[in-house]
């Protein structure tokens, strides 16, 4: 079994305890209402923001034997940059004002709590704990858009009669992240080191954990009325 096969398998609990959260399971229906779907879309990009510099403080602390993976950040580093701009494109084509969430000027347009803590999360492992363990949050990120974006991008662009303009985030992402994962899997089966398997094991656990809270927290504040 590759180190690939065994990530995905010590995780795959986690993995399906997120896929089985309401937001996500209707999501994937197209039975959410715009306002989810805006709520979704702000608590985005307040984590997708820091995509980028959270790759360059990754590979920042690599260390030199893993010059290949440093590498391969600079590439990972080309295909996101900017990312965030197409979540605010999309919450204006919903209607939503893209600049209060820029600014996060009121509560419904800041992070929440969870999507903050992921967020710290992943630059406290980068930066006190393990550079590796952020490769945790990236097969969580990827792994999930691929396995529902696209779905329910075109499910949802039907139910709430908007234009394709307002899913460019998830129907990028569904796509664009299926060649990401093979990517990703190269990668992930270069790493022999023990400890830093064992690292990113936990790591992409803690991650399912840290993303499905964000899933949550949206589901409590816009589905329960």
């Amino acid at each position: 079994m590759s180190f690939y096969q065994t990530l995905l398998k010590e995780t795959e609990t986690e993995r399906t305890e997120l896929l089985c959260l309401p937001l996500i399971a209707q999501g994937a229906k197209g039975q959410i209402s715009k306002e989810t779907y805006v709520g979704f879309l702000t608590q985005a990009y307040h984590h997708v923001k820091h995509t980028t510099p959270l790759l360059m403080a990754c590979g920042a602390r690599l260390p030199g034997h893993y010059e290949w993976l440093r590498t391969a950040i600079g590439e990972y580093i080309e295909e996101e940059m900017g990312h965030q701009e197409w979540v605010l494109n999309d919450i204006a084509e919903c209607g939503g004002d893209k600049e209060a969430v820029r600014a996060s000027a009121t509560e419904k347009t800041s992070a929440c709590v969870a999507t903050e803590v992921m967020v710290s999360y992943a630059y406290d492992m980068i930066n006190r704990v393990n550079p590796i363990g952020f490769f945790g949050m990236v097969l969580v990120l990827e792994g999930t858009s691929t396995a529902v974006a696209t779905q329910a991008g075109e499910t949802l662009m039907q139910s709430l009669n908007l234009p394709k303009k307002a899913f460019s985030y998830l129907l990028s992402h569904g796509s664009l992240d299926i060649s990401h994962v093979s990517f990703y899997e190269s990668l992930v089966n270069q790493i022999t080191d023990k400890r830093d398997q064992t690292m990113l094991i936990h790591s992409a656990k803690v991650f399912y954990k840290l993303y499905g809270d964000i899933f949550r927290t949206i589901e409590a504040e816009y589905m329960h009325h």
